[in-house]
């Protein structure tokens, strides 16, 4: 079965801390350049967080999540995981992982460049 399973996602405080882990199905990740977490809250448009190169690692990160999150892949496990700290309230979303078998660098954190998703988990954070 080809697909893309996340954990971790859980309720915090702010301030706290969360780690999400994406696992891939071997199919997705052999073909898989790039692998992101994206996020969307209700009535908002899905946004990418961070993005990573699966054959080298190289991560790109919005601007909110720089300095906060952290995002790497391990090769072994075929996941791809976001480190979460000093969490606020505004990051509360659904998180998704997605993979892409073609990944230009500008759109890393685009949506439409991922042809395929995980059902997402949720992270919600309170004040």
């Amino acid at each position: 079965q080809e697909q893309l399973v996340e954990s971790g996602g859980g309720s915090v405080e702010a301030g706290g801390s969360l780690n999400l882990s994406c696992v891939a199905s071997g199919a997705i990740y052999l073909r898989s350049a790039c692998m992101a977490w994206f996020r969307q809250a209700p009535q908002q448009e899905r946004e990418g967080v961070a993005a990573v190169y699966t054959y080298d690692g190289r991560a790109l990160y919005a601007d909110s999540a720089k300095g906060r999150f952290t995002i790497s892949r391990d090769v072994a496990k075929t996941t791809a995981s976001l480190q979460m700290t000093n969490l606020k309230p505004d990051d509360t979303a659904m998180y998704s992982c997605a993979a892409s078998d073609y990944c230009l660098e500008a759109d890393m954190l685009r949506d439409r460049m991922y042809n395929d998703w995980g059902q997402g988990t949720q992270v919600t954070v309170s004040s």
